[in-house]
């Protein structure tokens, strides 16, 4: 699942208020402790991170050849 600065924003305002419920998009999720919170607002951060990490093409290859003996 792909996700967006709104579900990151949602989890830090639940944090923010100590509330337990989030919504985003009309879809609603419970969580059973702020350390629960926490830890969703790390998997989102990290998810977030690697979307937007791009990957340096490649500039070359070196193929090696032989006649053999």
């Amino acid at each position: 699942m792909a996700f967006t600065q709104d579900d990151l924003d949602a989890i830090e305002e639940a944090i923010g208020s100590g509330a337990l419920e989030v919504e985003v998009d009309g879809h609603k999720t419970k969580y059973r402790s702020i350390a629960e919170l926490e830890r969703a607002k790390r998997h989102i951060l990290k998810s977030l991170q690697s979307q937007t990490i791009r990957r340096r093409p490649v500039s070359g290859v070196r193929v090696n050849v032989s006649k053999g003996v």
